[in-house]
């Protein structure tokens, strides 16, 4: 679906909810008040809104920069004022002060790490609308659900914190939220102000089609596991470092490495001390990591050895056994800092045979509180499929991962 286009003068804000007049959508009435008609003191039109809002004697404004579709919501502030110009003028003051104090760093931030744009003030427009009593419901689809954020009703003596859901109070509001989406033809967030005598009222949509949510992008590049081993279920989500471990990759380097030796290659072929020397910088790598990293995870794509590889490994060079016995010696050590390398990781990802073997302290020690040790796994059926999927997401050493765990207790893998 194609972006909405605003001009310099027409804020995202006031052109969605014009388009939603002509849905059939329960909504307030509204006017849009450009910068042009503050400067110019030009409150003819306002005026004649506001004589049908006289009853309520208040009404809400709420910011409308040509700009703000590039801000996150809330940068800019809605107010509740009096049904009079006078009570509009302040309010659009209230907006252009806030954004130069208590917004000026939040406004800042977007612009160093979002790139929102440069933003002349003076261009702030107003939308005013009634005022209706009532609570906020939020409402946007992540991935394949939709969400409901609800405010505290501030009108109640014992207020409610605000809480995010999927099951709406109302199940009008799912099927509101659907229309008015579809109306409109791609993603948004709306805005609903729910009367206290339960009415429904369409306020704001915001186009978000083109907002990254992180729960939609890790179902593209996430692989689902089949279960967790951990002794303190603290938290259900957790970040790390990775180191990937793919030993059968690993030895049939190595062996390659002994062929060209034995049998030559193109080029100058490898000697002993460069079979030996590649055995030790995999070693070397594994150590350098351990000690750049606090706290990090281990995927393990091959952790143990198979059995043949390890055979023609140490058995390749047999026709020279001094050749020989110094790479059995290598490859020996090697599997020792295997051993050292995993009891450093705090988390480790393998198939379902591989486990890691906790003594008291691994697993009740005061250190597992902040970092209890977390071994998730696949099943031994699917190895060949996982394996070939994380290859295909390209995980590699160093990467973040995040790991999450659902409540049935089934991590879900993705790169942060």
């Amino acid at each position: 679906m194609k972006e909405v286009l605003v001009n310099n003068a027409y804020p995202e804000k006031a052109l969605l909810l014009e388009r939603l007049t002509g849905g059939g959508f329960n909504m307030p009435p509204f006017i849009f008040v450009s910068s042009e008609s503050f400067a110019a003191k030009d409150f003819g039109d306002l005026e004649l809104f506001l004589a049908r809002c006289r009853e309520s004697f208040k009404v809400i404004a709420r910011s409308a920069h040509p700009m703000e579709r590039y801000f996150k919501g809330g940068t800019f502030d809605s107010i509740q004022t009096y049904a009079d110009i006078g009570g509009i003028v302040y309010a659009r003051n209230h907006m252009i002060a806030s954004a130069l104090t208590e917004k000026r760093l939040s406004i800042l931030r977007q612009q160093k790490f979002s790139n929102a744009p440069d933003i002349d003030l003076d261009q702030m427009g107003v939308i005013v609308m009634p005022f209706i009593e009532g609570s906020s419901v939020m409402a946007k689809m992540l991935g394949d659900h939709w969400e409901f954020g609800y405010s505290g009703n501030t009108n109640q003596k014992v207020q409610r914190e605000p809480y995010v859901t999927q099951t709406p109070r109302d199940r009008r509001l799912l099927q509101v939220s659907e229309d008015v989406q579809a109306y409109l033809g791609f993603r948004c967030e709306i805005e609903y102000i729910i009367s206290n005598d339960g009415d429904i009222h369409v306020v704001q949509a915001k186009d978000i089609s083109n907002i990254e949510t992180l729960e939609v992008q890790e179902n593209l590049r996430s692989i689902r596991l089949d279960g967790v081993r951990r002794i303190r279920k603290r938290r259900n989500y957790r970040e790390r470092s990775i180191f990937v471990m793919d030993n059968k990759e690993f030895y049939l380097e190595i062996i390659g490495m002994c062929e060209d030796l034995v049998l030559g290659c193109d080029g100058t072929p490898p000697s002993i001390d460069d079979i030996v020397n590649a055995v030790a910088l995999e070693e070397s790598g594994m150590e350098a990591f351990a000690l750049t990293h606090h706290r990090f995870a281990v995927l393990g794509l091959s952790i143990e050895i198979p059995e043949d590889l390890h055979q023609v490994a140490n058995h390749y060079l047999d026709d020279d056994p001094q050749m020989q016995k110094r790479l059995s010696e290598a490859l020996r050590r090697h599997g020792s800092m295997i051993d050292y390398f995993l009891s450093e990781a705090d988390t480790l990802a393998a198939r379902v045979k591989l486990r890691v073997n906790l003594c008291s302290h691994d697993a009740y020690g005061i250190d597992t509180v902040r970092a209890p040790i977390w071994s998730v796994y696949w099943r031994q059926e699917r190895h060949e499929d996982v394996i070939r999927e994380f290859r295909l997401l390209g995980f590699k050493t160093g990467d973040t991962i995040g790991i999450d765990i659902s409540a049935d207790d089934v991590p879900t893998m993705f790169r942060v």
